[in-house]
């Protein structure tokens, strides 16, 4: 109250004027709708619904940055996602997606909170998702579709040094008496130069110490969303490596990138042998006309190690602009699995749009309205 009187003030006298100018506070957000129809889901042969977030999750935000003089400024970002179908909070936290404050200025940007992780901000622009879904590895196991965000991390991205462009985080475990347990930490690399951009990064998260802490405490989220990887939730610890490149030619952009992903045991895990997880993903991506965007995708992913597994998918999708703000899209995708998944038949699973089903193959179309402001 103090702060707020002085500052009342100092205005009215005339003296906060310039500070004020110098400082923003924005409104965003996204809704995102759609129609799901699913063959194969739920035990069931076929399914129909209103699915939220489909091409972008449904969110609202603030975010904000103030000069506070001589090349330094100060940045905020507060991000909730949510369901608009029924208006719940999609992880049950207030800013599930996004919540930190930071500095910028010459050394780059550091921002402390909650926030996604380096290879979301340096990887995921050389992907197909970066245009339209679904073009990423079944269940998400690589993290490649940023379904996982890190509490208690503390960011580092650097300026672009003439294309290249480097990050850096890390996540406090919060565990007293064992640092490790719980912890995250990951780095990513790009580089841009004309037509083409190269990126590559890493990421470690500490699923717990069982013994100081509940197995599955960490201050990442967790990765274990569907069954293609349900089986290894008990994991140790997770470790992830992703590289990609797009090359543009004219309108149409081609790319790919390659992940692998390993699911550490220890003597509390319940299965003794490590499982990993390589995948491939290709894409072109075509803007026909500055409102219509076409893409089309394939994606192989091959587990081994504790249990084997084979998935394939294909995607057709298209986006168009009604105007700056407003599009309507489609997706159609197809998805195959064989072998075993760690707790019985591998079950098809499209990108991170896991849907039940229990088979070996299931097929996935979406039309879909996204509004952003």
């Amino acid at each position: 109250m103090k702060w707020i009187a002085s500052t009342t003030l100092a205005c009215a006298a005339g003296m906060c004027s310039n500070a004020f100018a110098q400082s923003s506070v924005t409104l965003y957000g996204v809704i995102d709708e759609s129609i799901q129809y699913t063959h194969n889901t739920g035990g069931a042969s076929n399914g129909i619904k209103l699915q939220s977030g489909q091409m972008s999750i449904s969110q609202w935000g603030l975010r904000g940055t103030e000069d506070l003089g001589g090349g330094l400024s100060a940045l905020f970002n507060l991000q909730n996602g949510f369901n608009v179908n029924n208006g719940k909070m999609n992880s049950g936290l207030l800013f599930g997606r996004k919540a930190y404050v930071g500095l910028a200025g010459a050394f780059g940007t550091v921002t402390m909170g909650r926030q996604q992780d380096t290879l979301q901000d340096l990887v995921l622009p050389i992907q197909g998702d970066n245009f339209l879904e679904y073009f990423t590895a079944p269940g998400d196991v690589d993290n490649a579709d940023g379904s996982v965000r890190n509490s208690n991390a503390v960011k580092w991205t650097s300026p672009s040094w003439g294309g290249l462009q480097a990050a850096a985080m890390y996540g406090f475990g919060g565990v007293a008496g064992s640092v490790g347990s719980g912890q995250a930490y990951n780095a990513a690399l790009s580089y841009s130069r004309g037509p083409l951009t190269i990126a590559g990064g890493y990421a470690h998260i500490d699923n717990g110490n069982t013994v100081l802490s509940k197995r599955g405490t960490s201050s990442a989220d967790s990765i274990f969303l569907s069954p293609v990887n349900n089986a290894y939730a008990t994991a140790s610890a997770i470790n992830i490596a992703r590289a990609g490149a797009t090359y543009a030619v004219g309108s149409v952009t081609l790319g790919g990138y390659y992940s692998y992903a390993e699911y550490l045991a220890d003597g509390n895990s319940t299965f003794r042998n490590a499982e990993r997880y390589n995948n491939g993903s290709v894409f072109a991506a075509w803007q026909a006309t500055p409102a219509l965007l076409y893409e089309v995708g394939y994606n192989y992913l091959k587990s081994h190690g504790d249990s084997s597994a084979t998935y394939q998918q294909v995607t057709l999708a298209a986006d168009y602009a009604l105007s700056k703000r407003t599009d309507v899209y489609g997706t159609m995708s197809y998805g195959h699995a064989s072998g075993n998944n760690g707790a019985g038949a591998a079950q098809a699973v499209i990108s991170d749009a896991y849907v039940d089903g229990g088979k070996a193959t299931q097929e996935l179309v979406i039309v879909g309205v996204r509004h952003r402001f």
